[in-house]
């Protein structure tokens, strides 16, 4: 988890397709928020605030403040690339930096230098930048909406292509 968190304060993300069920979701990101509201300021290591279902909830302090995320696994990937190594999806708070609910994804795999990705939720279709195996929402300021689409989804599917060209999806 350290390493993990690490990856997410440099805002490092992968692609893949990650499926959730919005109860699960709903409930995450509700003790996420939760969570951020209450995260002392001397927390030194990455803490489980709670786990329900497809979805964990952590708090931690960086050098400049408290960071929560909410951590969810894909359930699938199809096809699994050589070399594969599990992807994480997440969202995360940065209050002392007014970040809220940035989207990051380490998929697992490396993706094709300069290939967009996608992750939709129902019919809303974010755009994603990559680099490595990391993926970003390519419009930052889309964050609010697509914590709202999870909200209100019953799932998130991101589909991106590998750096053998293969085009993966994780669910």
């Amino acid at each position: 988890l350290t390493e993990v968190a690490a990856r997410d304060g440099h805002g490092k993300i992968g692609t893949g397709r990650l499926m959730t069920d919005r109860p699960n979701l709903l409930f995450s990101i509700a003790l996420f928020a939760l969570a951020c509201q209450v995260v002392p300021a001397n927390a030194q290591s990455v803490k489980l605030i709670g786990e329900f279902r497809n979805w964990s909830a952590y708090s931690a302090t960086d050098s400049v403040g408290p960071v929560c995320f909410a951590m969810s696994r894909p359930t699938e990937t199809t096809p699994t690339p050589d070399g594969y190594a599990t992807g994480y999806l997440y969202l995360t708070n940065r209050p002392s930096e007014s970040v809220r609910y940035e989207m990051n994804l380490v998929a697992g795999y490396s993706f094709a230098p300069d290939t967009p990705a996608t992750a939709a939720v129902g019919p809303q279709v974010f755009e994603l930048f990559t680099q490595g195996d990391a993926a970003w929402l390519k419009n930052p300021a889309e964050s609010e909406t697509l914590a709202a689409a999870m909200r209100a989804g019953t799932s998130v599917v991101v589909e991106a292509t590998s750096d053998k060209g293969i085009r993966i999806v994780q669910t």
